[in-house]
């Protein structure tokens, strides 16, 4: 499947729900190689709910952590979008680490967040990533290397009974 889907077949491919699930729309994907996604920032979104009413506009940025996140659930997208079929019942796709990355601007409610993300390598369990985020052309982030790991769900119960 390449192409473009919304928000009910990425809940198909990851586990991120409301209020975390932070990819609106795939533009486009190309299993095993590439994926563009948006994420449209709203002043109606959570992590919004505690500034107060004397705010400035600045104060309104959009948490860097969460842009990471968001272009981190593209890349899992990605990974997910191009996994032949039957190979993820019983495993787990693990967050593995991320370097390199710069981030060069903010964005605040009334953005859409593009994000840009190449598949790199996979070998056994593990799968490499790199890419962007902008909005409106202007760079936001750039991520030198993110990788998932795939482990058995069986192996990670057996790590938290002890």
């Amino acid at each position: 499947m390449s192409g473009t889907f919304g928000p009910g077949t990425a809940k198909s491919l990851i586990p991120h729900r409301y209020p975390i699930l932070l990819v609106d729309r795939v533009l486009e994907v190309e299993a095993g190689r590439s994926i563009s996604t948006v994420k449209a920032v709203t002043c109606n979104e959570p992590w919004y709910q505690d500034i107060p009413e004397e705010a400035a506009d600045d104060d309104y940025a959009y948490p860097t952590a969460l842009v990471i996140e968001s272009w981190c659930q593209s890349a899992a997208l990605l990974g997910a979008h191009g996994a032949p079929e039957g190979t993820a019942e019983g495993d787990v796709v693990l967050f593995g680490g991320i370097s390199e990355v710069e981030v060069h601007g903010r964005a605040y409610p009334g953005d859409v967040v593009r994000h840009e993300v190449k598949l790199l390598q996979e070998t056994a369990g593990a799968t490499f990533f790199e890419g962007t985020s902008s909005v409106d052309g202007e760079p936001l982030l750039t991520v030198g290397r993110a990788v998932t790991l795939v482990r058995p769900a069986s192996s990670l119960d057996a790590a938290t009974s002890r």
